[in-house]
Formats: C-alpha cells, sequence, structure tokens
C-alpha cells in the first residue's frame, strides 16, 4: 500500500548527492559511526547482537539474511546526508513547493450536505510552498498515516477542487483509496 510518508521520505531522497553504501559492512560502518562508536547501540536498533555487528564491521560476514539487510537499509536510508534533507524541506516549505502526482478515490460533500459520489481521480499538482511546509511538519511531528492522508485531502481540496477559494465554497474533499502517489521537489 502507498503511503504518504513513506513517498515524502523517497521525494527528499531524491535530493542526496552520493549514493548510500552497498555493502552491508559499509552499512553497518556507517550506523556505528552515527551512534557514537557503539555496537551496542545498533545491535538493539538492528535486533541483533553486538558480536553480530562487530563482525559486520570487520567484514567477517558479508551477506546479511534478507530481513536484517532490509532493516539495515532502511536504518541508513533514514539517517543519510541529513544537512541535505533538512535543506531539500526547507527549500520545499520556503520557496519551490512540491509536485504530487495521485491516483486516488475522492469523494466530496457540499454545502447543503450534498454530496457526490466518491470516484477514482488522477491529479499532477505543484503545490504552495506553505502546503508541503504543512505535510513535512506533520511528518516529523511524528502524524499518523490517516491523518497525513487527511491533511493531504485538505491540501488538495483546497488547491485543486476549491481553486485557492475560488470556487466550490463549503466543498469538504475526502480522499479514500490511494492507488498511486508520488512527491517530487
Amino acid at each position: 500500500m502507498v503511503t504518504i510518508g513513506e513517498e515524502l521520505d523517497k521525494a527528499v531522497q531524491g535530493a542526496f548527492t552520493r549514493p548510500l553504501p552497498k555493502s552491508a559492512g559499509a552499512q553497518m560502518r556507517y550506523l556505528v559511526r552515527q551512534h557514537q562508536r557503539s555496537t551496542r547501540r545498533v545491535a538493539e536498533l538492528l535486533g541483533i547482537s553486538q558480536r553480530t555487528v562487530e563482525r559486520y564491521v570487520k567484514n567477517q560476514i558479508k551477506k546479511p539474511r534478507p530481513e536484517l539487510a532490509e532493516r539495515l537499509e532502511r536504518e541508513v536510508r533514514t539517517r543519510w546526508q541529513p544537512q541535505i534533507r533538512a535543506r531539500a524541506k526547507q527549500a520545499a516549505a520556503s520557496a519551490s513547493g512540491i509536485m504530487i502526482d495521485v491516483q486516488a478515490r475522492f469523494g466530496y460533500t457540499a454545502a447543503g450536505n450534498s454530496t457526490d459520489q466518491a470516484r477514482v481521480r488522477h491529479l499532477t499538482l505543484a503545490l504552495h510552498p506553505r502546503h508541503a511546509a504543512r505535510l513535512f511538519e506533520a511528518q516529523e511531528a511524528g502524524t499518523d498515516e490517516d491523518d497525513l492522508l487527511q491533511i493531504a485531502a485538505e491540501v488538495l481540496g483546497e488547491v485543486y477542487f476549491r481553486d485557492n477559494g475560488r470556487r466550490a465554497h463549503g466543498l469538504e474533499v475526502e480522499l479514500k483509496d490511494l492507488v498511486d502517489l508520488q512527491f517530487e521537489l
């Protein structure tokens, strides 16, 4: 299933200037450096023994189990190039905005409680920096996926359906089923 949080992260990762470490040993060494040289913290983070972390760091083990490889890559990806990540978010939230390409089922409730049957639409829109800032702030505050979905529905309702306040006053937009979603900075 497509999630807004993951797609926002993917958009920010597009700003990375260097590729992530590829080998398990390089990824493990990066995590150990990020945790002040504590193999114990990395072991707790990944759910493995401290000795196993040390063996990866020394390249005594080279091929992790698939579930460990996935956790390892995810943890490295979330910590990779934090300054570039912050700079990309700041640029999107203050100057450039963000592009959204969404295919989802939209439902509506208009003034007078009239409703429109929900239907699938495919929208590609440029969102104003204030909308990008709202999405990034909610994500950083740890907002759950349902609330992020609600924020995205409000943003799309304002930008597309109400045309930034020029029409369809009182129209409430409901984002029901995400089929596909992509963000681009």
